[in-house]
Protein backbone atom coordinates (compact mmCIF):
# COMPACT_ATOMS: atom_id res chain seq x y z
CA UNK A 1 0.00 0.00 0.00
CA UNK A 2 1.23 3.60 -0.75
CA UNK A 3 -1.42 5.57 1.27
CA UNK A 4 0.30 5.82 4.79
CA UNK A 5 -3.02 6.35 7.02
CA UNK A 6 -2.15 8.20 10.36
CA UNK A 7 -5.14 6.56 11.79
CA UNK A 8 -5.22 2.26 10.33
CA UNK A 9 -7.97 1.65 8.32
CA UNK A 10 -10.52 -0.63 10.35
CA UNK A 11 -10.93 -3.42 8.21
CA UNK A 12 -13.48 -6.42 9.29
CA UNK A 13 -12.01 -10.41 8.87
CA UNK A 14 -13.97 -13.31 8.20
CA UNK A 15 -11.78 -16.00 9.92
CA UNK A 16 -14.09 -18.58 7.67
CA UNK A 17 -12.11 -21.00 4.80
CA UNK A 18 -13.70 -19.18 2.19
CA UNK A 19 -12.34 -16.12 2.45
CA UNK A 20 -8.63 -17.87 3.35
CA UNK A 21 -7.42 -16.41 -0.42
CA UNK A 22 -8.61 -12.80 0.24
CA UNK A 23 -6.46 -12.66 3.33
CA UNK A 24 -3.40 -14.86 3.17
CA UNK A 25 -1.84 -12.87 0.99
CA UNK A 26 -1.80 -10.05 3.02
CA UNK A 27 0.61 -11.50 5.30
CA UNK A 28 2.91 -12.26 2.36
CA UNK A 29 3.13 -8.69 1.04
CA UNK A 30 3.29 -6.49 4.46
CA UNK A 31 0.03 -5.00 4.26
CA UNK A 32 -1.65 -7.04 7.02
CA UNK A 33 0.61 -3.70 9.19
CA UNK A 34 -1.15 -1.29 7.84
CA UNK A 35 -4.39 -2.65 8.49
CA UNK A 36 -6.15 -2.53 11.57
CA UNK A 37 -8.16 -5.72 11.22
CA UNK A 38 -10.85 -7.17 13.54
CA UNK A 39 -11.80 -10.65 13.29
CA UNK A 40 -15.58 -11.74 13.63
CA UNK A 41 -18.20 -13.94 11.97
CA UNK A 42 -20.16 -12.88 9.14
CA UNK A 43 -22.95 -11.20 10.64
CA UNK A 44 -21.35 -9.70 12.92
CA UNK A 45 -18.92 -7.79 10.70
CA UNK A 46 -21.72 -7.08 8.57
CA UNK A 47 -23.41 -5.50 11.81
CA UNK A 48 -19.98 -3.47 12.47
CA UNK A 49 -19.47 -1.99 8.84
CA UNK A 50 -23.23 -1.06 9.13
CA UNK A 51 -22.82 0.77 12.46
CA UNK A 52 -20.06 2.40 11.73
CA UNK A 53 -17.78 0.66 13.50
CA UNK A 54 -15.65 -0.88 10.71
CA UNK A 55 -14.70 1.57 7.70
CA UNK A 56 -14.09 -1.16 4.88
CA UNK A 57 -15.40 -5.37 5.47
CA UNK A 58 -17.33 -7.85 4.16
CA UNK A 59 -20.64 -8.05 4.14
CA UNK A 60 -23.17 -10.64 3.26
CA UNK A 61 -25.04 -9.61 -0.11
CA UNK A 62 -28.42 -9.28 2.11
CA UNK A 63 -27.06 -6.63 4.22
CA UNK A 64 -25.36 -4.59 1.52
CA UNK A 65 -28.59 -4.63 -0.50
CA UNK A 66 -30.58 -3.37 2.48
CA UNK A 67 -27.43 -0.70 2.87
CA UNK A 68 -26.85 0.25 -0.10
CA UNK A 69 -27.19 4.83 0.82
CA UNK A 70 -24.44 3.85 3.28
CA UNK A 71 -22.27 1.58 1.49
CA UNK A 72 -20.14 1.67 -1.77
CA UNK A 73 -19.08 -2.19 -3.06
CA UNK A 74 -15.15 -2.92 -4.26
CA UNK A 75 -14.98 -4.17 -7.30
CA UNK A 76 -13.68 -7.35 -8.81
CA UNK A 77 -14.11 -8.86 -5.18
CA UNK A 78 -16.65 -11.39 -3.45
CA UNK A 79 -17.38 -14.42 -2.09
CA UNK A 80 -19.02 -16.25 -4.91
CA UNK A 81 -19.38 -19.01 -7.08
CA UNK A 82 -20.41 -19.84 -10.87
CA UNK A 83 -21.51 -23.37 -10.29
CA UNK A 84 -21.36 -25.54 -6.63
CA UNK A 85 -20.34 -23.26 -4.01
CA UNK A 86 -19.20 -26.53 -1.99
CA UNK A 87 -19.96 -25.32 1.29
CA UNK A 88 -23.57 -23.88 1.43
CA UNK A 89 -25.94 -26.96 1.23
CA UNK A 90 -29.67 -28.67 1.94
CA UNK A 91 -29.18 -32.06 2.89
CA UNK A 92 -32.51 -33.31 2.65
CA UNK A 93 -34.12 -37.30 3.00
CA UNK A 94 -35.53 -37.45 -0.63
CA UNK A 95 -36.30 -35.25 -2.89
CA UNK A 96 -36.62 -31.48 -1.82
CA UNK A 97 -40.41 -31.61 -3.01
CA UNK A 98 -41.31 -33.43 0.15
CA UNK A 99 -39.62 -30.46 1.88
CA UNK A 100 -43.00 -28.70 1.87
CA UNK A 101 -44.20 -28.77 5.00
CA UNK A 102 -41.73 -30.39 6.82
CA UNK A 103 -39.32 -29.15 9.30
CA UNK A 104 -35.82 -28.07 8.37
CA UNK A 105 -33.24 -27.03 10.15
CA UNK A 106 -31.70 -23.70 9.53
CA UNK A 107 -28.15 -24.10 11.09
CA UNK A 108 -26.69 -20.63 9.63
CA UNK A 109 -27.67 -16.96 10.91
CA UNK A 110 -26.05 -16.11 7.26
CA UNK A 111 -29.41 -14.00 5.67
CA UNK A 112 -27.92 -14.52 2.23
CA UNK A 113 -27.71 -18.26 2.47
CA UNK A 114 -30.81 -18.77 4.10
CA UNK A 115 -32.67 -16.70 1.90
CA UNK A 116 -31.24 -18.36 -1.02
CA UNK A 117 -32.04 -21.57 -0.07
CA UNK A 118 -35.83 -20.44 0.79
CA UNK A 119 -36.04 -19.13 -2.37
CA UNK A 120 -34.99 -22.01 -4.57
CA UNK A 121 -37.43 -24.29 -2.47
CA UNK A 122 -40.14 -22.40 -2.69
CA UNK A 123 -39.62 -21.41 -6.48
CA UNK A 124 -38.00 -24.84 -7.99
CA UNK A 125 -39.92 -27.03 -5.65
CA UNK A 126 -42.69 -25.78 -4.43
CA UNK A 127 -41.87 -26.46 -0.64
CA UNK A 128 -42.44 -24.39 1.93
CA UNK A 129 -40.99 -25.86 4.96
CA UNK A 130 -41.85 -25.44 8.72
CA UNK A 131 -38.25 -23.48 9.06
CA UNK A 132 -36.59 -23.35 12.42
CA UNK A 133 -32.84 -22.32 13.56
CA UNK A 134 -30.42 -24.57 15.52
CA UNK A 135 -26.58 -24.70 15.89
CA UNK A 136 -25.28 -26.16 12.99
CA UNK A 137 -24.96 -30.02 14.00
CA UNK A 138 -26.10 -31.82 10.99
CA UNK A 139 -26.42 -35.46 13.25
CA UNK A 140 -28.68 -33.39 15.67
CA UNK A 141 -30.34 -31.53 12.90
CA UNK A 142 -31.54 -34.45 10.73
CA UNK A 143 -32.35 -36.21 14.11
CA UNK A 144 -34.89 -33.22 14.66
CA UNK A 145 -35.72 -32.59 10.84
CA UNK A 146 -36.30 -33.96 7.33
CA UNK A 147 -33.73 -31.42 6.06
CA UNK A 148 -31.41 -29.20 6.56
CA UNK A 149 -29.62 -25.40 5.28
CA UNK A 150 -26.11 -26.06 6.46
CA UNK A 151 -22.68 -23.81 5.55
CA UNK A 152 -18.96 -23.44 6.42
CA UNK A 153 -17.51 -26.49 7.35
CA UNK A 154 -20.33 -28.37 7.91
CA UNK A 155 -21.24 -27.69 4.52
CA UNK A 156 -17.86 -28.38 3.09
CA UNK A 157 -18.73 -31.82 4.78
CA UNK A 158 -21.73 -32.84 3.52
CA UNK A 159 -20.99 -32.02 0.22
CA UNK A 160 -18.04 -34.32 0.94
CA UNK A 161 -20.81 -37.15 1.56
CA UNK A 162 -19.52 -37.16 5.29
CA UNK A 163 -22.84 -37.81 6.58
CA UNK A 164 -24.46 -38.72 9.84
CA UNK A 165 -27.00 -41.30 8.09
CA UNK A 166 -26.96 -43.38 4.67
CA UNK A 167 -29.50 -42.20 2.05
CA UNK A 168 -29.20 -38.65 2.28
CA UNK A 169 -29.43 -36.21 -0.10
CA UNK A 170 -27.03 -32.93 -0.55
CA UNK A 171 -27.92 -30.20 -2.71
CA UNK A 172 -25.43 -27.35 -3.55
CA UNK A 173 -27.18 -23.97 -3.42
CA UNK A 174 -25.10 -22.40 -5.93
CA UNK A 175 -25.25 -25.04 -8.08
CA UNK A 176 -29.07 -25.31 -8.13
CA UNK A 177 -29.08 -21.61 -8.40
CA UNK A 178 -26.52 -21.59 -11.90
CA UNK A 179 -29.01 -24.23 -13.21
CA UNK A 180 -32.19 -22.16 -12.73
CA UNK A 181 -30.87 -18.76 -13.62
CA UNK A 182 -27.51 -19.34 -15.83
CA UNK A 183 -25.75 -16.59 -13.23
CA UNK A 184 -23.18 -16.80 -10.60
CA UNK A 185 -24.26 -16.20 -7.04
CA UNK A 186 -22.61 -14.05 -4.58
CA UNK A 187 -22.85 -14.63 -1.42
CA UNK A 188 -20.33 -11.96 0.20
CA UNK A 189 -19.26 -8.30 -1.08
CA UNK A 190 -16.06 -6.09 0.24
CA UNK A 191 -17.79 -2.86 1.16
CA UNK A 192 -16.57 0.78 2.45
CA UNK A 193 -18.52 3.09 4.14
CA UNK A 194 -19.59 5.93 2.11
CA UNK A 195 -18.91 8.55 4.82
CA UNK A 196 -15.37 6.79 5.07
CA UNK A 197 -14.64 6.86 1.20
CA UNK A 198 -15.35 10.72 0.88
CA UNK A 199 -12.58 11.24 3.65
CA UNK A 200 -10.24 8.90 2.34
CA UNK A 201 -10.58 8.19 -0.98
CA UNK A 202 -6.53 7.21 -1.28
CA UNK A 203 -6.65 5.15 1.35
CA UNK A 204 -9.64 3.07 0.15
CA UNK A 205 -8.06 2.43 -2.84
CA UNK A 206 -5.37 1.22 -1.45
CA UNK A 207 -7.03 -1.41 0.63
CA UNK A 208 -8.82 -2.49 -2.39
CA UNK A 209 -5.80 -3.22 -4.19
CA UNK A 210 -4.43 -4.47 -1.24
CA UNK A 211 -6.95 -7.52 -1.45
CA UNK A 212 -7.36 -7.30 -5.02
CA UNK A 213 -3.29 -8.23 -4.94
CA UNK A 214 -3.42 -11.00 -1.66
CA UNK A 215 -6.06 -13.26 -4.13
CA UNK A 216 -4.29 -13.10 -6.91
CA UNK A 217 -1.13 -14.05 -4.72
CA UNK A 218 -3.08 -16.54 -3.33
CA UNK A 219 -4.25 -18.07 -6.30
CA UNK A 220 -0.89 -18.07 -7.96
CA UNK A 221 0.05 -20.17 -5.43
CA UNK A 222 -3.08 -22.00 -3.98
CA UNK A 223 -1.38 -25.71 -3.66
CA UNK A 224 0.56 -23.94 -0.98
CA UNK A 225 -2.20 -21.91 0.94
CA UNK A 226 -4.08 -25.22 1.01
CA UNK A 227 -0.93 -27.19 2.40
CA UNK A 228 -0.73 -24.60 5.09
CA UNK A 229 -4.68 -24.46 5.98
CA UNK A 230 -4.69 -28.23 6.03
CA UNK A 231 -2.26 -28.34 9.44
CA UNK A 232 -5.11 -26.59 11.06
CA UNK A 233 -8.45 -27.12 9.34
CA UNK A 234 -9.77 -30.53 9.23
CA UNK A 235 -9.96 -31.04 5.52
CA UNK A 236 -7.01 -32.77 3.66
CA UNK A 237 -5.07 -30.14 1.23
CA UNK A 238 -6.20 -31.39 -2.13
CA UNK A 239 -9.70 -30.87 -0.85
CA UNK A 240 -8.48 -27.30 0.38
CA UNK A 241 -7.23 -26.94 -3.06
CA UNK A 242 -10.26 -27.94 -4.79
CA UNK A 243 -12.71 -25.48 -2.42
CA UNK A 244 -10.09 -22.74 -3.08
CA UNK A 245 -10.28 -22.75 -6.72
CA UNK A 246 -14.30 -23.96 -7.43
CA UNK A 247 -15.24 -20.53 -5.39
CA UNK A 248 -15.26 -16.96 -7.52
CA UNK A 249 -13.98 -14.16 -6.31
CA UNK A 250 -14.47 -12.20 -8.50
CA UNK A 251 -17.19 -9.01 -8.71
CA UNK A 252 -17.29 -8.24 -12.58
CA UNK A 253 -20.46 -7.93 -15.05
CA UNK A 254 -21.89 -11.51 -14.89
CA UNK A 255 -21.70 -11.46 -10.95
CA UNK A 256 -23.77 -8.38 -10.49
CA UNK A 257 -25.98 -9.89 -13.26
CA UNK A 258 -26.65 -12.18 -10.80
CA UNK A 259 -26.56 -9.53 -7.61
CA UNK A 260 -29.53 -8.18 -9.60
CA UNK A 261 -31.31 -11.41 -10.65
CA UNK A 262 -31.47 -12.17 -6.91
CA UNK A 263 -32.54 -8.79 -6.30
CA UNK A 264 -35.58 -8.68 -8.84
CA UNK A 265 -36.99 -11.98 -7.11
CA UNK A 266 -36.29 -11.33 -3.21
CA UNK A 267 -36.41 -7.66 -2.98
CA UNK A 268 -39.98 -7.26 -2.33
CA UNK A 269 -39.77 -9.61 0.58
CA UNK A 270 -36.71 -8.64 2.26
CA UNK A 271 -37.17 -4.61 1.71
CA UNK A 272 -34.95 -3.52 -0.70
CA UNK A 273 -35.93 -2.75 -4.24
CA UNK A 274 -36.32 -5.37 -6.85
CA UNK A 275 -34.44 -2.95 -8.91
CA UNK A 276 -31.92 -1.79 -6.37
CA UNK A 277 -28.81 -0.22 -7.59
CA UNK A 278 -25.42 -1.61 -6.95
CA UNK A 279 -22.80 1.53 -6.24
CA UNK A 280 -18.63 0.25 -7.37
CA UNK A 281 -15.70 2.60 -6.01
CA UNK A 282 -14.53 3.93 -8.72
CA UNK A 283 -11.18 2.89 -9.92
CA UNK A 284 -8.29 4.69 -11.73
Amino acid sequence: MTAQPRIRPRVGHIEFLNCLPLYWGLARTGTLLDLELTKDTPDRLGELLVNGDLDIGPVSLVEFLLNTDDLVALPDIAVGCDGPVMSCEIVSRGPLERLDGARVALGSTSRTSVRLAQLLLAELHGARPDYYTCPPDLTRMMAEAEGAVVIGDVGLRSYLRALPEPGLDVHDLGQLWKDWTGLPFVFAVWAVRRDYLEREPEIVRAVHQAFLTSRDLSLEEVAKVAEQASRWEPFEANVLERYFTTLDFRLGAEQLAGIREFARRTGPDLGYPADVRVELLDTP
